[in-house]
């Protein structure tokens, strides 16, 4: 990769398109395949156990008219998979399988394609944040007992065993602070200075990100940081997302990506999916907000909510949670009928 600051893997694409399309959820649809994913390890299991499988999900997204494949390492962290009896070579090696799956499905997809050889799709290295590898639904609250170092020291070697895989950037997601943010920016700049990352934060609601720190203000925060060319919300319900992309484009020029998840509701203990009305974190941690307001009818339809969602800034738009290849097609149908 060169050591140019300014280089942005994105543009290749933002540059020829009204916006770049991201996947959908891989675990989503490893489950509708029949996956048992009630799992510390979440989608990694199956890098282990059933890795055609990612190739499958990685392709189909590719089919529909994804430009990026978020890799299965979001839940696959050396300390995770050394847990389950891995060694630490077992382990950076599966984590690295991530990418040459999502690398494989590319390869398969290009040589039905050859007419995307000119501007191919990117493989994105997924990076959950601590509160994924507790399995505790952190993410979506914030509160971590790890400072900036500790959380340092948490990523480092994960960051390096992706990027010796040659992802084309690392999609680091759900963040729920900003001081997790900023400790990934003083690894990028430090230790891995020409890989590049986009940042998603995980929000609570149209301004403030998990913890409750104001989105505007860790946008501040990690802007000036080279390595990080884009900047955005992940699996977040659907009506914050037009707020949170004026905050955010208030503070930077920066490409911003934003993929939220279906607006059904997700619950950490039990790990179930429910319809779409408000679960709000109390002081005490308990339950996530990760759907829409009680008795607030809502289009959960990702293309009716997008132009709306590139009026207000947004360069790069896909699904997270609970979405698939039909909701990427409905994207890809969309970007069509704007170029």
């Amino acid at each position: 990769m060169p050591a140019d600051a300014t280089r942005n893997p994105l543009s290749a694409i933002t540059a020829r398109q009204p916006f770049l399309i991201v996947d959908g959820a891989l675990a989503t649809e490893l489950e509708r395949a029949g996956f048992d994913l009630y799992d510390s390890l979440w989608s990694a299991r199956v890098l282990a156990d059933e890795p055609q499988a990612i190739v499958d999900v990685h392709r189909a997204y590719f089919e529909a008219g994804a430009d990026v494949a978020t890799t299965a390492s979001y839940q696959a962290t050396l300390e995770g998979l050394m847990a389950r009896s891995l060694s630490e070579t077992q382990a950076s090696a599966l984590i690295q399988r991530s990418v040459t799956l999502a690398a494989q499905a590319r390869s398969e997809y290009l040589a039905a394609h050859p007419e995307r050889l000119d501007c191919p799709p990117l493989v994105a290295a997924s990076v959950g944040p601590y509160g994924a590898y507790l399995a505790d639904g952190c993410e979506y609250r914030g509160g971590y007992a790890l400072d900036r170092a500790g959380l340092r020291d948490f990523h480092r070697a994960r960051l390096a065993t992706l990027l010796d895989a040659k992802p084309d950037i690392l999609a680091v997601e759900t963040l729920p602070c900003a001081e997790e943010a900023l400790a990934v920016c003083d690894l990028l700049r430090d230790d891995f200075p020409t890989a590049r990352a986009w940042i998603a934060f995980s929000a609570r609601n149209a301004t403030e990100l998990s913890d409750g720190t104001p989105i505007r203000d860790a946008v501040r925060a990690i802007a000036d940081c080279e390595q990080v060319v884009a900047i955005g919300v992940n699996c977040t319900a659907l009506e914050h997302i037009e707020s949170l992309v004026r905050e955010i484009r208030g503070e930077t020029d920066k490409d911003i990506v934003i993929y939220p998840n279906s607006g059904e509701v997700y619950d950490p203990i039990t790990k179930t999916w429910s319809a779409a009305c408000a679960v709000s974190a109390d002081d005490e941690g308990q339950g996530v907000e990760h759907g829409f307001e009680h008795g607030f009818d809502h289009d959960h339809d990702l293309a009716g909510w997008t132009p709306r969602w590139l009026a207000a800034g947004a360069t790069a738009i896909g699904g997270c949670c609970r979405t698939g290849p039909d909701d990427i097609r409905a994207l890809a149908d969309l970007r069509k009928a704007l170029s």
